[in-house]
């Protein structure tokens, strides 16, 4: 883990990621970070999805924090669907099945902080993203 840094910046200074092929339309910024920038508990993530886009179903042992900026989607939680919006907070707790979908015409953006360090792979850590 880096030092522990202060940072103040623009989110579009901070590269998009493609996902991969399991999440189409999906990209991630990862904004605040434990290898860039020191970051001891939580990462801050800004997830963009594009029109028809969506995230893989899946599940894992650590909580999300949502926080819809802009567009319109859906969350679906162990079964149950939730239309979002801007405004809109999302909590996750650990191993509830969810995946994320745009339901507009325009890019779906969502703030996600979770815990550094949990596990590795694509769209959980810098390096697997």
């Amino acid at each position: 883990m880096a030092e522990p840094i202060m940072k103040v910046c623009h989110y579009q200074d901070v590269p998009a990621v493609t996902f991969g092929d399991d999440a189409p339309g999906v990209t991630i910024r990862w904004i605040i970070d434990e290898q860039k920038d020191g970051a001891p508990v939580y990462a801050l993530r800004l997830i963009e999805i594009q029109p028809g886009g969506h995230t893989p179903s899946h599940s894992h042992s650590f909580e999300h924090e949502n926080y819809i900026i802009e567009g319109k989607g859906r969350v679906q939680l162990d079964g149950e669907w939730h239309e979002l919006g801007p405004g809109t907070v999302v909590f996750v707790p650990p191993n509830v099945q969810h995946t994320y979908v745009n339901a507009g015409d325009r890019p779906f953006k969502f703030l996600c902080g979770i815990p550094v360090s949990r596990v590795p792979g694509p769209g959980l850590s810098p390096e697997g993203a």
